[in-house]
């Protein structure tokens, strides 16, 4: 049976080098990918080790906030950031967040990310149109999410739980939605700007003060939701850990164009992200970047090698994928990742080969030898699915 037959924005930068490094890190994130102590096979405690370098100069070693317009709570792996009250233009209540925006300065101002790869995001219905209404509020055009539906994953039977049997993602926005918003009076710019509740009121919404989230009102990484009297708020964002060029990371996966993608993430079904252009990477007007995922990794808790989505199904934890270009890393990021899936062959698993992969030009190095491939034996790329996958 093909996976897709199944139906239901990055904020650190962690690079880390140093034992300092371990409380930057969530405990089930720390266990796995977290670097061990500069001190290890010498005669000297880590703490006569100086500071991390990215304090100095932030693309070089050590942690980095990207996402620097909230609070991050490394233990519990969370962001708390600002909540925004927009409006559909039929009036209907919006409340989204901001992370990414193709406007440099004001990406600075903000504490977004900035991605120069969003201006080509306006391809089919990937981007829709939104305008500053006269009390500085954003209004969308169009798209609707419905956030009733319950989000249901069940891993598939036998040696593989990739695919899994049941993949139910827990809200699906309509054909129009998308969170590429393209600022219409505001220089034509386009912001990254996810929609955690639709048509409800700050009253219906709101989970604070150990309240637990109602899942059949607002996206389900959503942690804690407050919005205030004036329409805004704050809501703390779920994160994820992932590795760029083997270095560790943290982002939050908002949306898919797949429905089984999406449910394995907690994000929203948004098929119309679908429409960007995928396999061109970071060529010219590309909007995208890549996302490496291994179906087959090595699987187990307790298992340093394990990695994919096997793994993520069977062990419950992250299936720790790799992405390539991130800001302090490259200069081609974008939040729409071109999922890549990959398949490790009989072969490679015979003899050993398989393992955690890391960086990208590890991973296509293995691809090149063979020993990686595509679903089925097909040549190993592009799924054609698209993720909103917004960087911390």
């Amino acid at each position: 049976m093909s996976w897709k037959a199944c139906k239901k924005p990055v904020v650190l930068l962690l690079a880390l080098a140093s034992m300092a490094g371990l409380a930057l890190v969530p405990s089930a994130i720390a266990q796995e990918i977290e670097p061990p102590p500069p001190s290890v096979g010498t005669n000297v405690p880590a703490s006569y080790f100086g500071p991390f370098p990215s304090q100095i100069d932030r693309k070089l070693v050590g942690p980095v906030q990207l996402l620097r317009s909230g609070t991050l709570n490394i233990k519990k792996a969370t962001i708390e950031i600002p909540l925004y009250l927009g409006h559909l233009a039929d009036g209907r209540n919006v409340w989204y967040i901001l992370t990414d925006t193709s406007d440099k300065d004001n990406a600075e101002a903000l504490g977004l990310n900035h991605s120069a790869k969003l201006h080509y995001s306006n391809i089919r219905r990937a981007t829709r149109s939104g305008r500053i209404d006269g009390e500085a509020g954003l209004v969308f055009d169009k798209g609707a999410v419905d956030f009733s539906p319950v989000r249901n994953v069940v891993p598939g039977t036998g040696a593989n739980a990739f695919p899994p049997s049941v993949a139910t993602p827990g809200s699906v926005g309509d054909a129009d939605y998308t969170p590429f918003v393209r600022i219409d009076n505001a220089g034509g710019h386009v912001y990254n700007a996810p929609v955690v509740a639709f048509d409800k009121t700050a009253a219906e919404i709101r989970a604070c003060n150990g309240k637990k989230p109602n899942y059949d009102l607002v996206h389900d990484r959503v942690v804690k939701i407050c919005p205030d009297g004036n329409g805004g708020g704050t809501v703390t964002i779920k994160l994820t850990g992932i590795f760029s060029f083997a270095k560790p990371s943290l982002y939050m996966s908002t949306e898919a164009s797949d429905p089984v993608v999406a449910a394995l993430d907690e994000g929203t079904f948004a098929p119309a992200i679908g429409g960007l252009p995928v396999g061109r990477d970071d060529s010219v007007f590309s909007a995208i970047e890549r996302l490496f995922v291994m179906a087959n990794g090595p699987t187990g808790r307790n298992n340093p090698q394990r990695q994919g989505l096997n793994s993520a199904l069977m062990d419950k934890l992250p299936p720790l994928n790799l992405v390539g270009g991130l800001p302090t890393v490259a200069l081609d990021y974008s939040p729409a990742w071109d999922l890549n899936l990959g398949f490790w062959t009989e072969e490679a698993i015979q003899k050993g080969y398989r393992s955690r992969m890391i960086d990208e030009f590890q991973l296509l190095g293995f691809v090149v030898g063979g020993h990686i491939k595509g679903e089925g034996g097909k040549p190993f790329g592009s799924t054609g699915i698209v993720v909103n996958c917004p960087i911390v």
